[in-house]
């Protein structure tokens, strides 16, 4: 028997998703866009928000916040599997595309928010696919960058604040 999710009214989560077997399903630019047009129709569908995120080979990140009487099991169960169903539709595959059930920590204090914002921004320069967060097409720090706000957030002005390796940058001005 699992161990029931950790879930909290008004919490804010790092929820994590990793492909079945490691493979690199999200390598392509095709398939990232395809998740990410996902999430967006998820969010006219439920409502959350989205503080950070990132979209690596094999497994994507986010910082998200379930509204008022919304499930994030419910939100990210819709994601998941509505992104399966195309990739899988799209390569003309059958069965899994996730591995297990999605990862999610409640996040309970300003300093893990910030360490995990740091932590999901840093993904791709650590993998050595950019040098700089902000450069990554696939990660809310670009979206931040190119003030497009239909996927995630503005972001909140302590954060601003309190991760200037990010945000102290002329690009963001």
């Amino acid at each position: 028997m699992r161990k029931p999710r950790e879930l909290y009214i008004g919490a804010e989560y790092h929820v994590i998703a990793k492909s079945n077997r490691g493979e690199f399903i999200l390598e392509s630019p095709e398939v990232k866009k395809l998740f990410l047009d996902t999430v967006i129709r998820a969010k006219e569908k439920y409502s959350f928000q989205i503080r950070d995120f990132t979209i690596m080979s094999n497994h994507i990140h986010l910082i998200m916040k379930p509204g008022k009487d919304e499930s994030l099991s419910k939100i990210m169960q819709w994601i998941l599997s509505v992104f399966a169903i195309k990739f899988n539709k799209y390569f003309k595959l059958k069965g899994h595309v996730w591995y297990d059930r999605f990862k999610s920590v409640v996040i309970d204090s300003f300093k893990q928010l910030l360490t995990t914002f740091r932590y999901i921004c840093n993904n791709p320069v650590k993998a050595g696919m950019v040098e700089n967060a902000e450069d990554y097409v696939y990660g809310a720090l670009w979206f931040i960058k190119h003030k497009r706000f239909k996927l995630i957030e503005p972001p909140d002005p302590l954060i601003i604040k309190n991760l200037p390796e990010f945000f102290n940058k002329n690009s963001f001005d």
